[in-house]
């Protein structure tokens, strides 16, 4: 298993991961285009990839305009092997030698992703968008968090 950066050639397994999650599902694939996976990764932020044996079976962008978690998803074939940990916890340490304001994600309500993200230290904050959770993580927390 390797974390690295991600490249602007990742994109189309970025993207096959994107639309392979069976929660928190795009209602349109075509409302992600690389283009955007693009701007996400080198223009308003940076994305991590975990790839095995080749594959990238999981990636993570953050946003630094909007302070935001734009992407974390795991191929489901590759879930529960502390992929998403790993791309969470790489992609807040590189966020916050960044900046020191709070991050902001959404996700949908009943999912492994809201247990993942209490589990993980984010605080609800109310609803966001269409019916999902608003999260934010702080500075602060994160630091706390990681330290223990």
């Amino acid at each position: 298993m390797i974390i690295r950066e991600a490249r602007v050639e990742d994109i189309p397994q970025i993207q096959v991961v994107r639309n392979s999650v069976k929660e928190n599902t795009l209602s349109n694939p075509n409302l992600v285009t690389d283009k955007d996976c693009e701007e996400f990764m080198t223009v308003r932020g940076k994305g991590w990839v975990c790839e095995i044996n080749g594959k990238i079976t999981g990636f993570s962008i953050v946003d630094l305009r909007e302070n935001n978690i734009w992407a974390l998803f795991v191929d489901p074939d590759f879930e529960k092997k502390g992929i998403g940990k790993k791309l969470h916890d790489i992609m807040l340490d590189w966020y916050f030698t960044q900046t020191n304001e709070k991050v902001w994600l959404g996700t949908s309500p009943n999912t492994r992703a809201e247990l993942f993200y209490r589990k993980a230290g984010w605080y609800e904050t109310g609803m966001h968008a269409k019916n999902e959770i608003k999260f934010e993580m702080t500075f602060e927390n994160w630091i706390n968090k990681r330290t223990i």
